[in-house]
């Protein structure tokens, strides 16, 4: 089984590889390092860091050097952050250290969620249907957007050869998010929310009316929805099983239901051209969540594009997880590489007990990799409740 933990690249420099490949071995268990190699902004708190207690990533940037050859005719161009620009190619070691016998590497890696490249390629961002632009999620329908992408995967998977890259955002993204000081007065429900995630933009519209969906119409009667929301003195919910009936929800109204099944299409195909422009010793896996249809994922769709799926438990209890990685397996077949990721935050793991119940449905549902989050952001000590939890799991 791969049992890896998230990283970031500025942790690595901060406490050096010496160390952190010991305390994952060590304490951790793990036997792979999940880096960060391309990644959006944030605040974060560095609870072991010798050099900063709060840091600031830049938006947006890539963790690793690329290929000008590879990029050179593209629209979107990456911009490498600066902590590797002066303290060096983190990746690289990491990748030099597996080589002679170390820790395997995968290349966690943010796809379409970038504030920074939205900003300068409006054009090329998801647009609401009132015609508003969400900066921070590039569109996977738009082919600038996607020569981006597959430009990321080839780049990171044929220079460095990591034994793995985890797709984050290939997706359509949500429109709460944590985007900077995000106001909400009205109290938006959850399809309110996915109302409002929708995107209309030029490439949609278009590619959706290729496929024979009328996305002006489902448009429009997505303008009328939201409106109505923006007036109810409270909120009230118009599909109170929302999200889980899935697409069923939207059958009575056959235009938009046809425009969301659409919907799909442009993210499975993106990730099959991932999968294609990879090296084909580096295994491609999407990170998805439970309701990834809200996204526009089709967890069997996509597990046919590619090599798998990480299916997240964050927030689920201990009798959750294992409904979760039955569905994942039953959607992917026997053959696809099927993982699953806990959060290591408090409250949410408020004990190495409480870990060790949510990671024991993994360990006996024998799936292929368990991911933690995250290396950096948590004390040292939870480190021994992941040891701990697969030890206890295994026992």
């Amino acid at each position: 089984m791969q049992l890896s933990m998230w990283t970031y690249p500025w942790d690595i420099q901060d406490i050096g590889h010496d160390t952190v490949a010991r305390e994952l071995v060590e304490r951790a268990g793990m036997n792979t390092v999940s880096l960060a190699t391309s990644y959006h902004a944030g605040r974060f708190l560095q609870p072991r860091s010798p050099r900063r207690k709060a840091y600031f990533p830049e938006d947006g940037t890539i963790y690793f050097q690329p290929t000008a050859s590879r990029w050179d005719k593209l629209t979107i161009q990456p911009k490498i952050a600066d902590v590797i620009s002066e303290g060096g190619d983190v990746l690289a070691e990491l990748i030099r250290r597996r080589d002679d016998g170390g820790l395997k590497v995968s290349c966690w890696t943010v796809c379409l969620h970038n504030t920074r490249l939205g900003m300068l390629h409006p054009d090329a961002v998801t647009r609401n249907a009132f015609g508003d632009p969400n900066y921070y999620s590039l569109c996977p329908a738009n082919a600038d957007a996607r020569a981006y992408v597959r430009a990321l995967v080839e780049d990171i998977s044929h220079t460095y050869r990591p034994d793995m890259i985890e797709l984050e955002t290939p997706t359509f993204m949500g429109f709460a998010h944590e985007y900077h000081h995000e106001k909400d007065g009205v109290g938006l429900t959850a399809e309110d929310d996915f109302l409002l995630s929708l995107c209309f933009c030029l490439s949609c519209l278009a590619s959706a009316a290729k496929a024979g969906a009328d996305g002006e119409a489902a448009r429009r009667l997505v303008c009328e929805w939201i409106n109505e929301a923006c007036e109810r003195a409270t909120p009230s919910p118009r599909f109170p099983d929302f999200p889980a009936r899935g697409l069923d929800t939207f059958a009575p109204w056959p235009q938009l239901h046809a425009f969301l099944a659409w919907r799909f299409q442009p993210v499975t195909s993106l990730v099959a051209e991932l999968r294609e422009v990879a090296h084909p010793a580096t295994r491609v896996v999407v990170i998805d969540l439970k309701e990834g249809w809200l996204g526009g994922s089709d967890l069997a769709s996509i597990g046919k594009a590619c090599d798998g799926v990480i299916l997240s438990a964050y927030g689920m209890e201990a009798d959750q997880v294992p409904e979760l990685l039955a569905t994942g397996r039953q959607l992917l077949g026997p053959d696809k590489f099927l993982g699953t990721c806990y959060r290591l935050y408090y409250p949410e793991m408020s004990s190495s007990e409480a870990l060790a119940a949510k990671v024991a449905p993994a360990l006996a549902a024998e799936v292929d990799s368990i991911n933690f989050y995250n290396y950096g952001l948590i004390p040292a000590a939870r480190l021994d409740w992941i040891g701990a939890s697969i030890g206890r799991g295994r026992a």
